[in-house]
């Protein structure tokens, strides 16, 4: 491994992470929160101190070339240390001590949305901008710098964008990254003002409508209000909402494609109609227990259903009602839309509509083999035949992210919660939604966790957000050590 060349990228990382500060340090100096203001000069200060020292032991040169190692290492030890000097502001500013910031900044850039603030309606705006520019940043930012700054050092640069692109499959639309980085974030920056301006007609200020469209567009879920959507209780907005919020839940690449190439494209995509379709399906169903269990009105079944189901399977985590007072039959299917989530190349957390997609036509073609021995079978998506490895990739990451939920669910127990919150957690978590049920639920936060389960949920989230793999890799001593092969 080139270590120099990781040095120096993370320098870039760290000084863009300062850059991203300045907005909110704007903000509390125009407000008179001096207090503030310091806290965010303190935090840039320090992005470009560690820059330096960054560019001390590394730096960039013309004809470097990435490889994959460096690749790795850059993609996960960069998200590292962007968590880490997020958590300045919350710490210098004295709102949260160390192990909060840290939920709360890792909980940002994952997208994750979870808070350990009990009241953010007390928060100053500027505090209140940089936790939704974490979930804006987090988002696609990441992505989308490197893939403009690598755009001249051959595969890693693209190993980078497959390691932060969730998903099974990595499509580029044209044949330069640069050209890639332009394109999604044009798109990115669309969707977010267009979200903007439906939220600000739908009775929102512009300040709330422009931090509920970082976060709706991110699908991180941060609120500038203790009840999210539920401080409203405006059905338009709700609606509004849970559009922008399925719309994130698909491939990013998709509109692309579909920009150059025509709207149609979106509806010839097989993942995301199986997407739509999970969506209604679930929102029909627990529209029909709300009303026949609950009583309720049908107009208000509907729309309450939809919006939970949009918020949680686009892992979003926006609160519209207390959905933990649901029937069971509810609360089961809003889990399952929880550990699915959204489309490969979205913001979206969850294990992705296409692997689950790519398994079940796995299960078939095996199906159809024992009937057929003889007979040539394929696993096809969107009418291209997958790779073999890609569907075995799937099944891989499907079995990881299973066992890891019941055994991050297990070592919470040791931490004295019970089973059922810490599935909760552990699910919420790993999926990047945030709210779940129990100890956790839509009305609470993680402030209620100990510490030791704080910390934890960290690492889940950190494993979440770069989909496992990256994250073991880098544990691994082989990775670290120098070798020609690679």
């Amino acid at each position: 491994m080139n270590k120099r060349i990781v040095f120096g990228l993370l320098g870039y990382l760290t000084l863009a992470t300062g850059a991203a500060m300045l907005p909110p340090l704007i903000l509390a100096a125009m407000s008179s929160h001096h207090g503030d203001a310091a806290a965010f000069l303190l935090a840039m200060f320090l992005c470009i101190a560690v820059t330096f020292e960054l560019e001390r032991f590394g730096g960039l040169q013309g004809k470097d070339n990435i490889g994959v190692r460096e690749g790795v290492a850059v993609t996960g030890l960069g998200w590292l240390l962007v968590s880490i000097l997020g958590t300045v502001p919350y710490i210098a500013g004295g709102y949260l001590n160390v192990v909060d910031s840290l939920v709360e900044s890792f909980a940002g850039f994952s997208g994750t949305g979870a808070t350990v603030f009990d009241d953010v309606e007390i928060l100053p705006q500027s505090i209140l901008l940089w936790r939704s520019l974490s979930n804006w940043v987090g988002g696609l930012g990441i992505v989308v710098i490197f893939m403009a700054i690598l755009s001249q050092f051959g595969r890693g640069a693209m190993f980078i964008l497959k390691a932060e692109t969730t998903g099974p499959t990595k499509e580029r639309n044209m044949p330069r990254i640069r050209d890639n980085a332009k394109m999604l974030f044009q798109i990115y920056v669309a969707l977010t003002f267009f979200c903007a301006v439906g939220y600000f007609l739908c009775g929102l200020n512009i300040f709330a409508a422009v931090n509920h469209a970082m976060t709706t567009i991110a699908t991180g879920g941060y609120s500038v209000y203790n009840s999210t959507v539920n401080e409203y209780g405006n059905p338009y907005l709700e609606f509004c909402m849970a559009f922008f919020m399925i719309i994130s839940s698909g491939s990013f690449a998709m509109y692309a494609v579909s920009y150059q190439r025509g709207i149609k494209n979106i509806w010839r995509n097989a993942e995301f109609k199986v997407y739509l379709w999970i969506v209604f399906t679930v929102t029909a169903i627990i529209s029909t227990d709300l009303i026949l269990e609950m009583d309720w009105d049908v107009g208000y079944a509907i729309r309450s259903a939809l919006f939970h189901v949009a918020s949680l399977s686009s892992t979003t985590g926006f609160v519209a009602h207390d959905f933990d007072l649901y029937p069971p039959i509810s609360k089961s299917f809003m889990m399952m839309t929880m550990f699915l989530g959204g489309c490969a190349g979205s913001t979206a957390g969850g294990l992705k509509v296409a692997r689950i997609i790519l398994l079940f036509k796995f299960v078939a073609m095996i199906v159809r083999q024992k009937i057929h021995p003889q007979l040539i079978n394929a696993v096809k998506l969107n009418g291209k035949t997958i790779d073999e490895g890609v569907v075995y990739s799937a099944a891989r990451f499907f079995f990881a992210v299973v066992v890891l939920d019941i055994t991050f669910a297990f070592v919470m127990m040791f931490d004295g919660i019970d089973f059922v919150n810490s599935l909760s957690v552990s699910v919420s978590t790993m999926a990047s939604v945030g709210p779940g049920f129990g100890i956790q639920g839509a009305t609470s936060t993680y402030a209620l966790l100990p510490n030791f389960s704080k910390l934890f949920a960290c690492v889940c989230m950190f494993l979440s957000r770069l989909e496992i793999f990256v994250v073991l890799v880098l544990l691994t001593p082989s990775f670290w050590r120098d070798s020609t092969s690679w």
